[in-house]
Parts: structure tokens; C-alpha cells; sequence
């Protein structure tokens, strides 16, 4: 039996989405990525523990002309990973804007984590403890990772993977316990 995970990855352009997408499913890096359109749909299928997930991953566009469109994909996501560039400040300052319409327009219990992308790169305009400050201003979840080398890949996945599980078996036991209450109800059972 598998745990179906709909995860949308969402950000600015060129920020590196397909290329985080396309490593944690294929573990390659395609140097030249065009720009999405519309979005793309990839599957991993992985193991936590004894149970089994299957991340289903929305790769959104981020173009300005697109951005009316992403909401299509994470307003039933289970989890959101926001990715902004380290190397582009513009790309981070634009987390607030991709925050508010995650909050607005996606499901209210979604798990969100921020992700900055392109540690690689000797040039950085956005330090670690500057956006690792932001996200927990925002209540959520700071990773880094290098599409390029995969650093920090797994482990946003991984993360997400356990808070969804962890989640899921809270609902259950919630639900078993609303379920065995039910029954006692309709049984009439007298202690």
C-alpha cells in the first residue's frame, strides 16, 4: 500500500526547480533546463521506515505569465517546497509574494518548506542565516541544497516525507479513535 504524497515545487524562474525535481527523481543534472511551461509531473516512489510513499511532484512554472496557473497545482498539495536562487536576491524577496498565495489559495494544513538552490556557486547574495531567519519567521522549514551536486536533495525529500507519514498516522488514530467511539455509541454499549 502506498502513501500518495502530492507535492508541488514552486518559485520564481530559473531558480531551479526542474533541475531539483529532475535529480531527486533521476539523480542527474541537465545543465541546460529550458524554461517550464505549464508545469511538469514526475514520480519517485521511496521507502520510510516500513511504509512506502509515493511523491507525486508538480514542477510549476515561474514565469510572471504563468504564476495565475501555479495555484492549479499545489491548492491540494500535501506539501510545498518554495525555492529561491541564493545567488539572486530578487529571487528570495520574492518569497513573500509565492508565501502569501501558497497560504491563500493551498490547502491549509500543506507542509511548506523553503529552499535555497545553487550552493554550488561561489557567488551568494543571500546568506544561510538570513533566509534560515526568514523561514522560521514564517513558521516553516530551511533547506540548501546544490541541484547541480544534489547536496541537500534527499533531505528536503526525506523531511517531507516523514511530516506527511507523521500526519497520516495521526489522522488514522484520530479517525480509528472517532470510529471506536461511534460504534460504542450506536451499540448502546453501557459500562
Amino acid at each position: 500500500m502506498f502513501n500518495d504524497i502530492k507535492l508541488a515545487i514552486i518559485g520564481d524562474a530559473f531558480v531551479g526547480k526542474t533541475c531539483i525535481a529532475t535529480r531527486y527523481v533521476n539523480d542527474i543534472f541537465i545543465q541546460n533546463t529550458n524554461c517550464t511551461t505549464g508545469n511538469q509531473f514526475k514520480r519517485k516512489i521511496i521507502q520510510i521506515e516500513d511504509k512506502q510513499i509515493k511523491f507525486q511532484i508538480w514542477d510549476t512554472a515561474g514565469q510572471e505569465k504563468f504564476r495565475s496557473l501555479a495555484y492549479l497545482y499545489y491548492r491540494s498539495a500535501i506539501a510545498v517546497v518554495l525555492v529561491f536562487d541564493v545567488t539572486n536576491r530578487e529571487t528570495f524577496n520574492n518569497l513573500h509574494y509565492w508565501i502569501k498565495e501558497v497560504k491563500a489559495k493551498g490547502d491549509e494544513n500543506a507542509i511548506i518548506v523553503i529552499v535555497g538552490n545553487k550552493i554550488d556557486s561561489q557567488i551568494r547574495e543571500v546568506a544561510y542565516n538570513e533566509a534560515y531567519q526568514y523561514a522560521s519567521i514564517q513558521c516553516v522549514q530551511y533547506f540548501e541544497t546544490s541541484a547541480l551536486t544534489g547536496e541537500g536533495i534527499d533531505q528536503v525529500f526525506t523531511y517531507l516525507a516523514k511530516q506527511c507519514l507523521s500526519i497520516s498516522l495521526r489522522t488514522k488514530d484520530i479517525k480509528s479513535c472517532v470510529h471506536k467511539q461511534t460504534l460504542i455509541i450506536q451499540r448502546g454499549c453501557c459500562w
